[in-house]
Parts: C-alpha cells; structure tokens; sequence
C-alpha cells in the first residue's frame, strides 16, 4: 500500500454527489477508409484484452485510520472500465457533447480503480469518439493530458494500439518496484520538508509586493461573480479548436506567449459573457493558472503543481490593454517562480492557497473569493497522430468544477488548433457554450489590432 498524497487527500475530501473529483478527456478519430462496420466494436474488444495493467491503473482507495491509502486491485474488471457507448443517428457533435457532459457529472465508484474510458461510435462524418476519465486523486490535469498524449501514435499502422493503463513505464521505475516506489514518496516528503523553511520569506514578499507592485495579483482579490455560485451535480461540455498558427502570428506582433494570448483571449470571451448577462463586475476577474512541476524523468502520475494568479483585466474595455495588464500579472510571478525549485514552489503555493482550500473545503467563507476561474494549459503533441490506423482529429482537455466554481476552462495544443475544452454547471453558468464564440470573436479583435499595428512593407504609403 502507498499513502494518497496530501493533495490527493484534498481531492478526497471535496468529492461529493454534486462536485466530482475526476478530470477527463475527449478524443475525435476519423475511421480509417476501409474500416469494416463493426470496427468500433473490435476496437473496444481489443482494448479489453490489454490486461497487463500497470500502476496506478491498477490500485484503488483503502481507508486506514481516517488516511486513505492506493492498494493493488486482484479483482479488476476491464469490461467494467472500458465501456461501449453510440449516440443516436445522425451523431451530431452537440449529442456527443451531451453525452460526456452526463459522463462527466457522474462520481466514480470508488470500491473500484478511479477511472474509466467511453469508446462511443456513431459521430457524424465517418468518425467516432473516446471519453476518458481519472479521479483528481490519482492525477492531476496535465499528468492525465500527457498519458493521453502517449497513447496515441507517431504514424499510422492498425497492429500498433496502445491503451493509457498498459503502457509501459519508464525505465527508470520499470525495475523498481514496491521499494524504490517507497523510497521515491520518502524522498519527496524530505523535499518538501526542505523546502518549507523558505516559506515565511516567500510570504513576507508577497505581503510587501502586495502593497508595493501594481502588477502583483494574489488570491483572496477575486470579485464575486455569477461564475462563483453554487453548483448542482449537471454539467454542459463545450468543445472547439482555433488555428494555432494564427494565435502564434498574433502572439509574435505583440512580442507577447500563445498563452498570453490564449489568456487574453479567455478573458475578452468572459467579459464579453457577462455582459451579456448583466454581471461583469467593476472589478477585474482572476484566473487560477496551474503550473506543472512534473519532471521527464519519471512517470507523470500523482499531483504536482504549482499556481499563478492572473489578473484578466475584465474591467478594461481596450482588448490591447487588457493584455498588457495579463502579460504584466504573468510575468512577476515567472520572475517570482524563476529563484524557487519545484519543491518550493509546491510548499509556497499550498501555503499561499490554504485559506482558498480551507474555504472550498468548508464554504464558510462563500463570498470571498480567492479566484474567480481556473484556466489551464497543456501543451500537447505539434503532428498528427493516429489509434491504429484511426487519425485523432481533435482532443479536448475536461476538468471540474466546485461550489464557487462554476466554469473551467482547459486547453491544450494539438497539430495546428489549441483545442478548448469547458466545462460548467449548468444551472449556475446558463448558456456557457456561447463562450465559444465569444473566444473566436476575441481572437479576432486582437488579429485585427495586431494587423492594424504592422509597419506597412518598404516602398508602400
């Protein structure tokens, strides 16, 4: 048995009926051309038959005195897990989207390993789909985004498929066993104590900064908003991709990151959203940005994160002025960050987080906020890549929401798109798949700008 680690034990801790505690992922294949009409079927029996399963696949929860530990499954039932799903005819991408939004509104059984994959046929345009789901407690985000990056393939070819729970671990921990995975959770509990005797000055800084730099945003600054009520266990996904090499050509005019643009892009599309609602309110919004502090040395499970939080400058109506208050919120704390290893980056962010946790956790405060949305960004593989022969067409990032947090926003780079995943509650955040116009608008603003800003070419008036 291994201890769930503290932030999993938060995760833990928040789950209930109407808040689950797992983030998830959408994957869209084209059928390769001569695919037989039972392919899906197959696809789904082939995948059940990878029963070598790897950690952390294989465990579920134990409770011992109050602390939960992951202990190995003996029993696993892979026709449990991976499930086959069609939507009605026609497949239209809005019936897709509201079968994973009910996917996603369901709690994990957890007597069993905390996760399960939908293989779904019957998308419109010769396609079909794969929804795929892990507790927060056994993965966070991007570690959940990059296993599923790595079970896709380079090229296409139908002897090779992969499954995300049999893929084989790194050498570095293939050999190592029950021990050096011991050893490794020892190792980093040392760390992490090692690292807390630079919190209190870390602290300090931020208190001064808070008084001193205009550009510092720190939690507990949040306005309240419609995006901060409580939820019910109802969700509605959203999902679309905007041409990645456009978002580059306007990031490179501004000398400014595609995820500034992303940011500014996201921002843009709130305000715009709550307007249209009657509830922007006088002060600016602030996201949550998690920040991963997974190295590539060893398997990507488990949670290590750190946070930035961004002013959006929702208040600003100029869309070149709300990203230049972005760009600045960013960068102190990169220039914050820059002088900290990962360990102290983790102790620091959990400290500076506690009372926003404490608060999710309990609800005593419900109108302090500390932030009013997490947005989050993963960089995901620049080619093509393919299940067997089937060509992965788009994929989309899902994560979850609380009371008090009605909307995620999860992103991740795919070939040419950044591919929007968004999920909310949907009593409390009405009509959110508008978000996605609003995005495309944004981005439009801020090509038109940049355009508008370009010297004109030599010779020409």
């Amino acid at each position: 048995m291994t201890v769930v680690d503290p932030i999993g034990q938060l995760f833990l801790h928040l789950e209930r009926r109407n808040q689950p505690m797992h983030v998830g992922g959408l994957q869209l294949f084209e059928l390769p051309d001569d695919a037989p009409v039972d392919y899906v079927r197959r696809l789904v029996e082939r995948a059940r038959r990878f029963d070598m399963v790897q950690p952390p696949f294989d465990r579920r929860l134990v409770q011992r005195l109050g602390q939960s530990f992951w202990r190995a499954d003996t029993g696993l039932d892979l026709e449990y897990h991976v499930r086959h799903l069609a939507l009605p005819a026609a497949g239209a991408i809005r019936d897709l989207l509201a079968l994973v939004s009910m996917l996603h509104g369901a709690l994990l059984d957890r007597a069993r390993p905390l996760w399960e994959m939908y293989i779904i046929e019957g998308v419109a345009d010769h396609r079909f789909a794969i929804y795929t789901k892990f507790h927060h407690a056994m993965m966070d985000g991007v570690s959940a985004m990059r296993l599923m990056h790595r079970f896709v393939s380079q090229t296409p070819d139908a002897e090779t498929v992969h499954m995300p729970w049999s893929l084989p671990r790194k050498r570095s921990r293939q050999t190592s066993g029950r021990l050096a995975d011991s050893w490794q959770t020892i190792q980093a509990g040392a760390r992490q104590a090692l690292a807390l005797p630079s919190v209190p000055g870390a602290l300090y800084q931020s208190w001064h900064d808070a008084r001193q730099d205009a550009d510092f945003t720190g939690p507990m600054r949040a306005p309240a908003c419609m995006l901060n009520r409580p939820i019910s266990g109802s969700r509605r996904v959203a999902a679309q991709g905007y041409s990645l090499t456009r978002i580059r050509a306007v990031a490179a005019r501004f000398d400014a990151t595609v995820n500034d643009i992303v940011l500014a892009m996201c921002a843009s599309a709130l305000r715009a959203y709550l307007i249209d609602n009657d509830g922007l309110p006088a002060r600016p919004l602030i996201a949550l940005v998690p920040m991963s502090l997974h190295d590539d040395k060893h398997d990507a499970t488990g949670n290590k994160v750190g946070a930035i939080y961004t002013n959006l400058a929702t208040n600003v109506a100029d869309p070149l002025d709300r990203l230049s208050a972005i760009q600045r919120s960013v960068a102190y704390w990169k220039r914050r960050y820059k002088t900290m290893s990962p360990a102290q980056i983790m102790a620091f962010t959990a400290t500076l987080s506690a009372p926003a946790g404490l608060n999710l956790l309990t609800g005593a405060a419900p109108r302090h906020q500390a932030f009013n949305v997490v947005i989050s960004n993963v960089p995901g593989p620049a080619e093509p890549r393919y299940l067997g022969e089937a060509r992965m067409v788009g994929m989309y990032p899902l994560s979850v929401v609380l009371d008090g947090q009605a909307l995620n926003i999860s992103l991740t780079s795919y070939a040419d798109a950044i591919e929007f995943g968004l999920i909310a509650c949907r009593r409390s955040v009405p009509s959110m798949q508008n978000l996605l116009q609003y995005l495309g608008e944004a981005l439009d603003a801020l090509d038109d700008a940049s355009s508008a800003t370009e010297p004109p070419p030599p010779g020409t008036m």
